[in-house]
């Protein structure tokens, strides 16, 4: 038997609920958009809140839709040009559509002041997804 995607899962546990995706989206205090992302298969993976959301209007624990979510094997990715084009775009500060290249949401960016052995300040960029585990350390 295989495992249901997580679009399938909210789809089919709002049906039984006898919701609408509006209804849901009410329900849980969300976008009708958050929905309807995640029932169409373009949200693999939820931020906590949103997922305690969910879990509410579904009236389910958040720890039943988790093995549900496809969570990406971040491990795999190298240091490539994207990442190093992402950083000094960090330290440029054109931020404003800085997009994740995991999942494409928004990244959280900061610049880290941080000094060496001979106390010369030293610029590092990080940032992490708002939705998925994707983090630049620096």
């Amino acid at each position: 038997m295989t495992q249901l995607s997580l679009a399938q899962f909210v789809s089919q546990t709002r049906e039984k609920l006898g919701l609408s995706q509006s209804g849901l989206a009410k329900k849980c205090s969300l976008p009708i958009e958050t929905i309807e992302e995640i029932e169409s298969g373009r949200e693999l993976f939820l931020a906590s809140t949103i997922r305690q959301k969910l879990a509410k209007g579904l009236r389910l624990m958040p720890k039943e839709i988790k093995p549900y979510e496809k969570h990406p094997d971040l491990s795999l990715l190298p240091e490539t040009e994207q990442i190093t084009f992402l950083k000094q775009k960090i330290l440029d500060h054109d931020v404003e559509d800085i997009e994740c290249p995991v999942c494409g949401s928004r990244l959280i960016t900061r610049i880290a002041k941080m000094y060496d052995l001979e106390d010369n300040l030293i610029l590092v960029p990080k940032a992490r997804c708002e939705k998925c585990p994707f983090q630049i350390r620096g």
